[in-house]
């Protein structure tokens, strides 16, 4: 796990630099390392080897270096054999957080699903290549997650305009609005998002969770709200649920800004909760693979989807 204090990308609302630290004390549990999950009796941080390295050293103001050093930092982790977990800061850092992750599986080789009330494949942000607006439109660019790859889960709202819109269907990103969720149930999204999301032979998954695809209503504390989001308790098992099916190789929980989430912090804690629901189903899928194992039944392939019925 890596706090990457950074939120010189934002466009509206900054502070999102404050939620590594907001996400991390946001529990009122003690610091004891153990977190048993209520309904599944795993305790992730005693079953998994779980480390918390700290903080990103980025560069105050910078933002050019600060995403260097971010994508060195996860791509270190990744290429170690470990999963990054990325706790930030505005999502401009998705950019280097795939990118540092694609770099050791990869690039073309892994899939990225995204939830978020934004798009964020904006071709510019005020004339800049980097912001919390773009980080999606340099990955396709770069080659590291190309449009195929990529799923889109919860947008909403008045942006991006007709023109990136149509971008984004010429690169085939799978995009589900709010509207089609709402009509159609966030639980058979997911099933189609987590097809297409494989289809061609992805070995690995990135999550890039941005907190303002939940409702604002339950997370405030969010440099861009929008309204008419999902609900927490949808998004708690969404998460658990695709990193108990998926072979996930790093994610990144974005855009928590503690100082619009006072006095209730209930953003940070259910970015907390997140991390915490993320890795309970690592758990799941860890041990469901050795049970067909055990179960002599053929080759496990890691890549795909392990299905817990």
């Amino acid at each position: 796990m890596l706090g990457a204090p950074f939120d010189w990308g934002a466009s509206y609302r900054p502070g999102a630099r404050f939620g590594p630290r907001a996400i991390r004390e946001a529990d009122y549990l003690p610091p004891d390392g153990r977190r048993p999950h209520l309904s599944t009796g795993i305790d992730p941080l005693f079953e998994l080897p779980v480390v918390d390295a700290g903080d990103i050293p980025v560069v105050g103001g910078h933002i050019e270096p600060s995403l260097e050093l971010i994508e060195s930092w996860v791509h270190t982790v990744a290429a170690a054999g470990a999963i990054p977990i990325v706790l930030g800061g505005d999502h401009t850092i998705t950019y280097p957080d795939a990118t540092g992750v694609a770099r050791h599986h990869g690039f073309g080789n892994v899939a990225l699903i995204h939830f978020d009330a934004h798009a964020d494949t904006a071709p510019h942000q005020w004339g800049h290549l980097y912001g919390h607006g773009t980080p999606m439109r340099r990955l396709i660019e770069s080659g590291a997650v190309p449009g195929h790859r990529f799923v889109q889960i919860g947008l909403r709202g008045y942006w991006p305009p007709p023109e990136v819109v149509a971008w984004m269907e010429e690169q085939r990103m799978r995009t589900f609005f709010m509207d089609e969720i709402n009509e159609r149930g966030l639980d058979p999204v997911v099933d189609e998002a987590v097809d297409h999301a494989l289809t061609g032979g992805a070995e690995a998954v990135f999550l890039s969770l941005d907190i303002d695809v939940v409702d604002p209503g339950m997370a405030p504390g969010t440099g861009t709200p929008e309204p008419g989001g999902i609900l927490a308790r949808e998004f708690l098992p969404t998460v658990r649920r695709l990193a108990r099916e998926l072979n996930v190789v790093g994610a990144d929980i974005v855009e928590v800004a503690p100082h619009y989430d006072q006095p209730m912090n209930i953003t940070a804690a259910l970015a907390n909760r997140v991390v915490l629901e993320m890795t309970t189903g690592m758990v799941e899928r860890r041990r469901l693979t050795e049970e067909m194992s055990a179960l002599d039944v053929g080759d496990v392939d890691p890549a795909r989807p392990v299905d817990a019925g």
